[in-house]
């Protein structure tokens, strides 16, 4: 049982990262990345890190996030509609 968790979170987390990695829109691969990270921190607490996984669940999930998009909030957009 324990297994097939590990399984989906994996397969999770990789689905995360390639959706975050081939977004076009910066913040929806912000909020992928963030749900990386969430599944990642809970990936951890199931390995018996807890301590790990409360530090990438604060740092990974709420701390970087808030930088990404404050970033992003401060940047212009520059798509035009034909490239």
């Amino acid at each position: 049982m324990i297994d097939a968790v590990h399984w989906m979170l994996s397969a999770g987390i990789i689905a995360a990262a390639v959706m975050a990695l081939k977004g076009r829109d910066l913040l929806a691969s912000v909020i992928y990345l963030s749900a990386m990270s969430l599944m990642l921190s809970l990936e951890f607490y199931l390995l018996q890190a807890p301590d790990v996984a409360i530090a990438e669940a604060a740092v990974g999930t709420g701390l970087s996030t808030a930088i990404y998009i404050a970033a992003i909030k401060k940047t212009e957009r520059m798509e035009h509609e034909g490239t």
